[in-house]
């Protein structure tokens, strides 16, 4: 708990809302409910051991903070995440709403153990230890199976270093929503065209010989879309694209838009991740994989050829 000032607000509130909820507390010593909430308010943030910051502001003493806020009565609890203010209560709540109020925005503690896990991981996959990286990312989505950045990541390690099965069943549920996640459809189209290969008869086909059919039939589409499954397997991304995307400018629907689909996850595969406070290194994904081939292109490449690609998508289906 931190008494909150018109000079130390944007540290202590503001900046530390990015990266941990900041629950901002109004009151003022003469108000009755503020002294029963008080004490509810800070024997949760010991419990919740750091999960939440409470910050508590003197509405008397700091009214430009007050007036900011649009406080007209107290107490007043406001939360922070990211340095805006997301959802608050008014008057003196008992214990098992704040408890319910607080749940609702507050990582769990799987979550923090989680979210440790997963960087632990990504530290060990900068190190070359894959098999611990791939043992720490099943501790995080034990921890927190609905994070479904530590299940996206460790699919993709696992599809990566060759654990189909396991990959294939972490899938299963968030291919079951509705919506479909973007992300996991992309890496179960990856897994497809992996698994194609390994069990397909054509999956040891030179690339000549798909070549051959396709010369005698421009719209032998079974077999340009095993084609396009076998580049993708070997990481030749933007050849498997033209590929699928001969099948899209000639029958955009053929197989359920398979081909669409496909190549939309390509393109979902190869775009680099959102920058988080502790980033990767330059050149791999969130999960430290490069899919970009057997050598890492440059960034401003790398977005020249997506967003091509994506211009090349948008003219054959419109």
């Amino acid at each position: 708990m931190i008494d909150i000032t018109v000079e130390n607000f944007e540290t202590e509130v503001v900046a530390a809302s990015m990266t941990v909820p900041v629950l901002v507390d109004f009151w003022a010593p003469w108000c009755g409910p503020c002294k029963s909430l008080g004490p509810v308010l800070e024997k949760l943030e010991v419990e919740y051991a750091g999960r939440f910051k409470l910050a508590k502001i003197d509405s008397d003493q700091q009214q430009q903070l007050a007036a900011m806020f649009g406080i007209r009565s107290i107490p007043t609890c406001v939360l922070l995440k990211n340095g805006q203010p997301v959802d608050g209560f008014m008057g003196a709540q008992p214990e098992g709403q704040v408890r319910a109020f607080l749940d609702k925005h507050v990582p769990s503690e799987g979550a923090l153990v989680a979210e440790a896990d997963v960087d632990e991981a990504h530290e060990l996959l900068e190190s070359g230890d894959t098999q611990a990286a791939l043992s720490k990312m099943a501790d995080a989505l034990a921890a927190d199976p609905a994070n479904d950045d530590a299940r996206f990541d460790y699919v993709r390690l696992l599809i990566a270093t060759g654990g189909y099965e396991e990959a294939e069943a972490l899938l299963q549920e968030p291919l079951k929503r509705i919506p479909q996640p973007l992300r996991f459809d992309a890496l179960w189209r990856w897994l497809d065209a992996l698994q194609f290969v390994q069990n397909d008869d054509r999956g040891n086909w030179p690339l000549e010989q798909f070549d051959a059919l396709i010369a005698q039939n421009k719209r032998d589409f079974d077999t340009r879309f095993a084609k396009a499954r076998v580049l993708m397997a070997e990481g030749e991304w933007a050849a498997a694209m033209e590929e699928l995307l001969e099948i899209i400018m000639r029958d955009k629907t053929w197989n359920a838009e398979a081909p669409r689909k496909t190549y939309v996850a390509i393109l979902e595969l190869l775009t680099p991740p959102q920058p988080k406070a502790d980033p990767t290194a330059a050149g791999k994904t969130a999960a430290g994989i490069e899919l970009v081939g057997k050598t890492t292109v440059e960034q401003d490449e790398n977005t020249a050829m997506l967003n091509a690609y994506r211009r090349k998508l948008s003219m054959a289906l419109n």
